[in-house]
């Protein structure tokens, strides 16, 4: 078998290992640094922009939601003003309306006949010919009524025959006005009711107009 051949190192041991020099950098040292800040100063600017875009568009946002808000809360004050608006108005004609039928109820107790003594005047003009005129009232007036009745006779020229009579269905202040093809009523308690009905009427009409207008918003 044959023998391995030794290695053999062509090198002197004794002599010295030489020094090998770095390597010298391609680019010199103030360019670096000059890159490197130029970096430093494009990476801020980009943040300070993205930092900036990031602000406006959160101002914007919280704009927006604080404008939507107020809308809101403006709608929401507007229909409490409303509301408040319509209750002060109902509250303020419920005590007209009261006050008017006490006033009415003292007028009529003062002045029983004056409403009668107005309707006999107005009917009497235009009963011309007419055979007769019957008058129902209360009978505590019934004297007086008739009195009344004969004065504008006189004036208006009505020939027919005049019949005045009590009745107690009436109460004092009303009265009826019968003739053969006609006649006329005078009642408080309708007159007051058909007032009533038209203030309801009135106030449930402001009352809806808030809702509505909520509704259109």
């Amino acid at each position: 078998m044959a023998q391995p051949a030794r290695f053999t190192f062509d090198l002197d041991m004794g002599q010295k290992t030489r020094t090998v020099a770095p390597p010298q950098p391609s680019v010199p040292e103030d360019l670096v640094a000059q890159l490197v800040a130029q970096a430093r100063e494009e990476a801020y600017a980009e943040g300070m922009a993205a930092g900036e875009r990031n602000a406006t568009a959160m101002a914007a946002q919280t704009l927006a939601s604080a404008a939507g808000t107020l809308a809101t809360q403006s709608a929401e004050m507007a229909a409490a003003l409303d509301q408040a608006t319509v209750s002060a108005q109902s509250e303020a004609i419920n005590l007209a309306t009261t006050i008017g039928r006490k006033l009415a109820l003292h007028l009529l107790a003062r002045y029983p006949t004056a409403e009668l003594d107005t309707l006999i005047g107005e009917c009497m003009q235009s009963l011309n010919g007419v055979p007769h005129l019957v008058v129902r009232c209360h009978p505590s007036i019934a004297d007086a009524i008739r009195d009344i009745a004969t004065a504008h006779m006189q004036t208006s020229g009505f020939s027919g025959r005049l019949v005045v009579m009590g009745d107690p269905d009436q109460r004092v202040g009303d009265g009826k006005l019968e003739w053969v093809d006609g006649g006329l009523v005078r009642n408080i308690g309708a007159i007051s009711k058909d007032i009533d009905k038209k203030i309801s009427a009135y106030l449930a009409a402001k009352s809806a107009k808030p809702i509505a207008q909520e509704s259109g918003h």
